[in-house]
């Protein structure tokens, strides 16, 4: 049962079961059931079949769809069918000595009916304004995780391609250098495309499983790297089965190797993922070795700060810094 139908469920037994009957209780229940047996449950009827009436029909969903033809014909219906129980008659034998009185006690019985059918009918158009806006709102929320979740599919389709890329160009130069790390790379390389088809389907991961990912991209990267590159990478976690997305750091892992390593300069990469009482941060630190040469932030860093935007709204920051040299990124999520 959806969250939809369940309050809808309980509204109708708190107004059924609670509120029709004490405002039936405000009339003279026991004298009427009595003397006028069959108008009392006639007009019990009315008020029951009147308010689903009105649940069934919702008035609010065909004023929005402008069936403005169907709502008249139902009110006009309704009012001529509370008209004709309002015009249901106290046997004159009953006050052939008071005529008079008689006539206040019709009276009574007319507004009785009239009183009732103004109460359903607000109460009714009430909630049906409220459930339709409620209805609305879950559409919406419905729609914008639909929308959220095909953006980051995109988003992940497009960070493979990327990856891929770059570590094809690593794979590259070590062949023709004729490296004799050549082969450990294509296992290096092997063991991350098998994370990559096996993790990426899954919305969150453990982050030690990120975390080991990461490492053999060091490692597959350490071995194109002469003595000239530092790598110092460091990890800290209180829980290693906190749940993140897959490759949401990577990106930037990539960048700090792409921009901050040289052959023949002395530099270093530095990286670091800390988990702490439901907090992650993760940083990275590099010598610009080479200039970015588009001038707007690559397409991986745009796709992951997207991809953040939308798992986590008001619950990361993403600070990126050029201090002379050296280029810094520091992330923070809070996970819990």
């Amino acid at each position: 049962m959806t969250n939809y139908t369940r309050i809808s469920t309980y509204i109708d037994l708190i107004f059924c079961l609670v509120i029709l009957p004490l405002l039936i209780m405000l009339v003279p229940v026991e004298k009427w059931i009595i003397h006028h047996t069959y108008f009392m449950l006639t007009l019990i009827v009315y008020i029951y079949l009147l308010y689903f009436t009105y649940r069934k029909a919702n008035i609010p969903g065909l004023v929005m769809q402008h069936k403005f033809e169907h709502v008249a014909i139902l009110f006009t219906a309704l009012l001529l069918i509370t008209w004709g129980i309002s015009q249901i008659p106290i046997p004159k034998d009953d006050f052939i000595n008071s005529p008079r009185d008689w006539g206040i006690r019709q009276h009574i019985r007319t507004l009785s009916v009239w009183f009732f059918f103004l109460v359903v009918t607000g109460f009714s158009l009430t909630i049906e304004v409220t459930v339709e806006l409620f209805r609305q709102i879950l559409s919406k929320q419905e729609i914008e995780a639909e929308k959220n979740k095909a953006e980051l599919a995109l988003y992940k389709a497009q960070i493979n391609p990327h990856f891929l890329f770059n570590t094809l160009n690593a794979l590259y130069g070590l062949v023709l250098t004729k490296s004799d790390k050549t082969e450990s790379a294509f296992i290096q390389f092997s063991n991350i495309l098998k994370y990559m088809y096996a993790q990426t389907t899954l919305d969150t991961i453990p982050i030690c499983n990120e975390i080991d990912y990461i490492r053999q991209y060091v490692d597959l990267q350490s071995l194109r790297l002469n003595k000239h590159t530092h790598i110092e990478f460091h990890t800290e976690t209180d829980d290693e089965q906190a749940q993140i997305p897959p490759m949401i750091l990577i990106t930037f892992v990539e960048n700090a190797f792409k921009y901050g390593t040289s052959s023949d300069i002395d530099c270093t990469v530095y990286i670091k993922i800390a988990v702490k009482s439901g907090e992650l941060v993760f940083e990275t630190e590099n010598s610009i070795m080479k200039e970015k040469k588009e001038p707007t932030p690559a397409i991986g860093i745009e796709n992951c700060r997207k991809r953040l935007e939308l798992l986590y709204p008001d619950r990361f920051t993403l600070v990126t810094a050029q201090e002379g040299n050296q280029f810094k990124t520091k992330l923070t999520i809070q996970l819990q």
